[in-house]
């Protein structure tokens, strides 16, 4: 039997590896049907209601994202960029019938000959469902915002 970490860890792993391989609708089934993902424009942002976002939105919003990338119809990522994530530190506290997860990542992305580096902290909280897992919240902050900032499509 797994222990929680392992599943944990594992779920991470899954994640980063669909967006890796531009997988993104499967990406989006990750997602609880009552979620948010958030990636605020500035690391001291607390509320997406009062400060300026990336990204902010509900299922239907990432699984529309999700869909246009999919099929091609993101023109700001024509060319696609080529991108590998690295998940780390994960830190795991185990609530009242959700996980509360923290992790850096960074991703390395090349695209139009040019290559980035992204890197970051993710807060998850997330559902067990089925010996699984469904994201009900992710808030992704990106180091570096105070600098210019290329094109981020790929987070959605």
């Amino acid at each position: 039997m797994s222990s929680l970490r392992e599943k944990v860890e594992n779920f991470l792993y899954m994640e980063a590896r669909l967006m890796d391989e531009n997988r993104y609708m499967e990406w989006a089934g990750l997602f609880a049907d009552e979620c948010v993902y958030w990636v605020p424009a500035n690391e001291e942002d607390y509320d997406p209601n009062l400060h300026s976002s990336l990204f902010y939105g509900d299922a239907n919003l990432v699984k529309s994202h999700a869909m246009r990338l999919d099929e091609g119809l993101a023109f700001a990522q024509a060319p696609r960029s080529r991108m590998r994530r690295v998940v780390s530190n994960i830190e795991i506290e185990d609530g009242a019938g959700e996980v509360s997860v923290y992790a850096n990542f960074i991703v390395n992305e090349i695209r139009k000959s040019e290559q980035r580096y992204h890197a970051g902290r993710s807060h998850y909280k997330l559902l067990p469902v089925d010996g699984g897992f469904k994201i009900k919240y992710k808030k992704a902050i990106l180091v570096g915002l105070d600098q210019a900032q290329d094109n981020l499509t790929f987070l959605i």
